[in-house]
């Protein structure tokens, strides 16, 4: 066989053979770091980094994974025009997910606490992520979240945030 035909051969085989599932049931805690960008009522709005931990814990069901998480997100959100700050964001999130053997993807569905220097809100949050292993216990991913809140700024207006995660996660 032609080395050309074997290595055809051989990409075939590897990419028919399936993927191992990852059995992601368990605890983990974690660090995030990314980027937050608001729109706001009145001309608030602005763009900060964020960071903070976050906690949680999936069950495996074979293909699809569900779970839980608390995460905290320390920004200093400038809104503008004399309209506030936000300082920090909570977040109580329920994950499913499918697990395509080598990564999980999956969405998040919950709600948000924002902190600002003039009013506290909760909304809804969602949004859509992908995990991937690296090694028994460490787990890096990315999120993408959605979070649309009402009367945080100074002039009472609501104010629309995205916020884009890389995260670093530890599994027990």
């Amino acid at each position: 066989m032609k080395p050309l035909s074997a290595l055809i051969v051989a990409a075939t085989i590897a990419m028919t053979s399936p993927a191992s599932a990852e059995d992601w049931t368990g605890a983990y805690a974690g660090f995030s770091f990314g980027y937050a960008d608001a729109d706001g009522s009145g001309g608030a709005g602005g763009n900060d980094t964020v960071f903070g931990p976050h906690v949680g814990y999936n069950r495996d069901f074979g293909a699809f994974v569900l779970g839980g998480e608390l995460e905290y997100n320390r920004l200093s959100l400038n809104l503008g025009q004399d309209q506030g700050s936000v300082d920090s964001i909570t977040r109580l999130k329920f994950r499913g997910g499918y697990d395509f053997g080598a990564a999980m993807g999956y969405v998040v569905v919950g709600a948000a606490r924002v902190e600002t220097s003039e009013e506290n809100d909760t909304a809804a949050v969602y949004g859509i992520g992908i995990a991937y292993p690296i090694g028994e216990n460490f787990v890096i991913s990315g999120e993408a979240l959605r979070q649309d809140f009402d009367d945080v700024t100074r002039s009472g207006g609501g104010l629309d945030t995205n916020i884009f995660n890389l995260r670093t996660t530890f599994r027990f």
